[in-house]
């Protein structure tokens, strides 16, 4: 049984966080910081060519992961593989104990490092979804039969700070109803905006993760405000941070006081920490988790 979906279903404040595959064989680092991790958060995220870069998989990598007790969650995008890919992938990753499965449509190949890769996108998230649900109930999307069924947590992504918000929450109950029983959003930096998204998200009647991204610098903000759709971070924070002389305690301060804010409005924190994995218990210290 998969403790993520234990932990939610039992209404503790859940906490996730992320780790990036290498580029590489050398996978020291991904387990250095998966150790410190193991045992400050319920579930880790590993990702699935980030950014359109290519990197070790997300499935070899949850597989290690699992077998240093860390708890994982199978990030699977449907930029790379198609359908019969998919699923097969989705066998394997359960054979392998991994349930928890983020389903993502994934970035588009020309804002990573193979520009000319040709992109396959046989299916989206909400296809992805339901190819997973499909194959719960012992057949293929072919309606072959399977000689043995899986049973995932399946999850899916949001993006709270969007403007118009409408899309999101359509996509959203588009993934609530072709099997979606948790999400992660994308980054906030809003709370008010967060609280509002809230009060209609709870309509699903599902987990909601809200993301944390730590801003790291003035210019790491402004970059998000400009490149990252859906994602503001207000002119206020990038001033505090552009004036602290300790740029990474204030960056703690942040992230801990935004943790805080939101906390009485959602089911858990997702916290990307996007290079700084090793300093998540630090900013889990920071907000009292």
């Amino acid at each position: 049984m998969s403790k993520l979906r234990d932990a939610l279903q039992s209404g503790r404040f859940v906490v996730t966080a992320e780790i990036a595959p290498p580029k590489g064989v050398d996978i020291s680092e991904m387990l250095d910081s998966a150790h410190l991790l193991r045992d400050r958060v319920t579930a880790v995220n590993v990702t699935d060519q980030q950014s359109s870069v290519m990197r070790l998989g997300s499935l070899a990598a949850c597989h290690l992961l699992a077998d240093n007790g860390v708890e994982t969650v199978f990030q699977m995008t449907t930029r790379d593989r198609n359908r019969i890919a998919l699923q097969s992938d989705l066998l394997s990753a359960y054979v392998m104990g991994i349930e928890n499965v983020l389903c993502l449509t994934g970035d588009y190949v020309t804002l990573g490092d193979h520009p000319h890769a040709k992109p396959v996108f046989d299916l989206e998230s909400v296809g992805l979804l339901r190819a997973a649900k499909q194959l719960e109930r012992g057949s293929d999307m072919s309606e072959k039969p399977l000689k043995g069924a899986p049973k995932f947590f399946l999850g899916a992504v949001v993006t709270p700070g969007a403007n118009p918000l409408e899309p999101q929450l359509f996509k959203m109950e588009k993934k609530v109803a072709a099997g979606a029983q948790f999400f992660q959003t994308q980054a906030v930096y809003e709370p008010s905006r967060f609280e509002s998204f809230m009060q209609y998200a709870r309509q699903f009647k599902v987990p909601v993760l809200a993301g944390i991204i730590p801003l790291k610098s003035a210019g790491m903000a402004r970059f998000m405000n400009n490149n990252v759709a859906g994602v503001y971070v207000p002119e206020a924070l990038i001033e505090e941070i552009s004036k602290a002389d300790d740029k990474y305690r204030k960056s703690l301060e942040i992230t801990a006081r935004l943790i805080n804010q939101i906390r009485p409005m959602c089911d858990g924190v997702h916290v990307m920490a996007i290079g700084w994995e090793r300093k998540v218990p630090d900013i889990l210290d920071a907000a009292g988790l």
